[in-house]
């Protein structure tokens, strides 16, 4: 046994110097020091041995362990340092190639424009305000004047969820709550989001799309502070030399209800295509808030007024920069994407 355990060693030692890789290695070390390798056998055979020649062949045994597994390690040591190396070389870096340019990304023309209207309004004071997307039936209409059965809710076919909760149909919701917690202070905000209406997609709808709203209540606010403030937007999106012009209409949380137009920008009132030969583009609805909606929220309507206006962040960006189907803001088309540069901000 004793000759055995020296020719195990023997060949060990061997075969631990002829390998080449960890992987040769590790599978010597498992031949000849795993749970059946042979001189894990000559141990499970000590139990034969007569007793006093035990305590010999076991410290001879553990003499060949350790001196096997000693030089597996250093030669783990050196693999590991060879192939370490041999990586560092085949991973070399040419410092003298020239670099590759980085492709940078643009700001999505519907982003860039909610961007600019929010600049636009944070620049006047206003706060922007935040609320949930799936919403109760009672803040997405009844707080604003809507009741239950109200025709007007014909004019938003909404994604009902519940019987009283949906996906909100505008950012108004956001207003009606932001009021309700201010407790009759006076508050100057506006509401970016996403609003749902079960709708067709085509070139000019979308089930999905974006809505800013802006809000203002406080003493002495009328409406010339609303065609005031209107005007600045239209000017500041559109150029300066822009005209508004306001028209009745009827919005059940707003009274008096307007709907306001632009003179048309590329042809200054003429009449053009895009215009569709009046000389003016309709661009949102606005107007006074409803006493009723002050007096839900906690508003002395006697003694506090204020306005409110909507607009759709997709059709102004459709005219600001020429595109004509609002299914391109949604496909992700790159070659779509990258005709707005960076440098036009």
């Amino acid at each position: 046994m004793e000759a055995r355990l020296q020719e195990l060693k023997n060949e060990a030692l061997e075969k631990i110097q002829a390998a080449q890789t960890v992987k040769e290695l590790t599978d010597v070390r498992v031949a000849y020091l795993g749970k059946k390798g042979p001189i894990t056998d000559v141990l499970k055979g000590m139990g034969k041995l007569p007793a006093e020649e035990r305590p010999k062949m076991g410290a001879l045994v553990n003499e060949v362990r350790a001196e096997v597994t000693e030089s597996l390690e250093a030669r783990m040591v050196l693999l590991e340092e060879q192939a370490i190396n041999e990586k560092l070389q085949s991973e070399t870096i040419d410092i003298s190639l020239p670099g590759r340019p980085a492709k940078t990304g643009n700001p999505h023309p519907l982003t860039r424009v909610v961007e600019e209207i929010e600049d636009l309004f944070l620049s006047m004071g206003y706060e922007i305000a935040e609320g949930p997307e799936v919403e109760k039936d009672y803040y997405n209409f009844e707080a604003l004047n809507l009741p239950k059965g109200h025709p007007a809710r014909d004019m938003q076919d909404s994604f009902y969820i519940t019987e009283d909760i949906l996906l909100r149909t505008h950012t108004s919701p956001v207003q009606a709550r932001t009021m309700e917690a201010k407790g009759g202070e006076p508050i100057k905000i506006i509401c970016p989001g996403k609003v749902y209406r079960r709708d067709n997609d085509d070139a000019t709808h979308s089930h999905q799309f974006t809505q800013i709203e802006g809000l203002v209540v406080g003493e002495d606010i009328r409406m010339s502070d609303l065609k005031g403030t209107l005007s600045i937007f239209a000017k500041k999106m559109f150029g300066e030399d822009r005209e508004i012009r306001l028209r009745p209409s009827f919005f059940p949380f707003t009274e008096p209800s307007v709907e306001m137009d632009i003179s048309c920008f590329k042809c200054g009132g003429s009449g053009c295509n895009v215009c569709k030969k009046t000389g003016w583009i309709e661009i949102l609805g606005a107007g006074m808030v409803h006493p009723n909606v002050l007096e839900m929220a906690g508003y002395d309507s006697k003694r506090l007024t204020g306005f409110a206006f909507g607009m759709g962040p997709e059709r102004i960006a459709m005219l600001k920069y020429g595109i004509e189907d609002i299914r391109h803001f949604y496909t992700n088309d790159v070659r779509f994407l990258t005709q707005f540069q960076r440098t036009e901000l």
